[in-house]
């Protein structure tokens, strides 16, 4: 899984957001014990917690704006977990990491939400409570306990390309188990997506500096598309086979300035 950075130096009115430390690296438990019966995290409405939302925070550097709302909230991106390092201790949330528990850590989503979270290559998902900041790593987009990560069968592999969907307590979605969802692959519909614009012109334009940085084997291309009747065209890498690919080629993108590149939805 990697080394692991999450004491947050947080800034709200000088306030500080209780996170995990050490550069030490995570790992999954001596004895693991079956969790495959875990429930899902149930959504149910909550107010703000009384920690960990403040309007914006520090890590290593980096500013963090956390989120006015997660409502419509669903994005694809990477998935990492974290296990027995922070096991008992507490969440930026103020809530106690239970592992064993089906809960997340998210860097701007406010706290708590729940969502589902799906494996976009075996189309396993789960529901999470998301109670925690991280992760503090680049490219990845939220950090899965232990148990939910063993659910999404990724603990071996310690990240995997996922989508997250914020649900609305106020309307449960069925369990995970009886979600129908297809398995996403590098033939099916995973794209990075380095930009959008209006003007075919400027997609031309970038995508020219996306093929001067991108190795060979790489697929750039336009893809045009219409928004309230009007043209847009986007720029798109791939198909993305997987998570070592994703980082390489968004690592490319900031060597040319492309700091926002991000998994498309479609």
């Amino acid at each position: 899984m990697g080394p692991r950075y999450r004491r947050a130096t947080v800034f709200a009115l000088v306030s500080l957001i209780a996170a995990c430390a050490g550069p030490d690296v995570d790992r999954a438990p001596t004895r693991p014990p079956d969790v495959s019966a875990v429930p899902d995290a149930v959504p149910r409405a909550e107010p703000r917690s009384a920690s960990g939302n403040p309007p914006f925070y520090e890590v290593n550097g980096r500013r963090y704006h956390v989120m006015n709302s997660s409502r419509g909230y669903r994005k694809r991106g990477v998935a990492s977990w974290y296990g027995q390092k922070f096991h008992g201790r507490r969440t930026s949330s103020g809530e106690t990491y239970d592992m064993y528990s089906m809960t997340a850590a998210h860097k701007t989503l406010p706290l708590p939400a729940y969502a589902r979270v799906t494996n976009l290559a075996n189309g396993q998902s789960v529901v999470v409570k998301i109670n925690d900041r991280g992760p503090f790593i680049d490219n990845r987009l939220i950090d899965l306990s232990y148990a939910a990560a063993n659910r999404l069968d990724m603990i071996r592999a310690g990240t995997a390309m996922v989508e997250v969907e914020v649900l609305d307590p106020a309307a449960p979605a069925l369990p995970a188990t009886t979600t129908e969802v297809t398995p996403r692959t590098a033939d099916g519909s995973m794209y990075i997506q380095a930009g959008a614009f209006r003007s075919k012109e400027n997609a031309e334009s970038l995508a020219r500096r996306v093929r001067a940085q991108a190795s060979g084997d790489t697929r750039v291309f336009i893809r045009r598309d219409s928004v309230d009747g009007d043209p847009i065209y986007r720029v798109r890498i791939g198909p993305v086979a997987g998570v070592d690919q994703f980082d390489r080629l968004v690592e490319q993108m900031a060597r040319i300035g492309i700091s926002d590149a991000y998994l498309a939805l479609d």
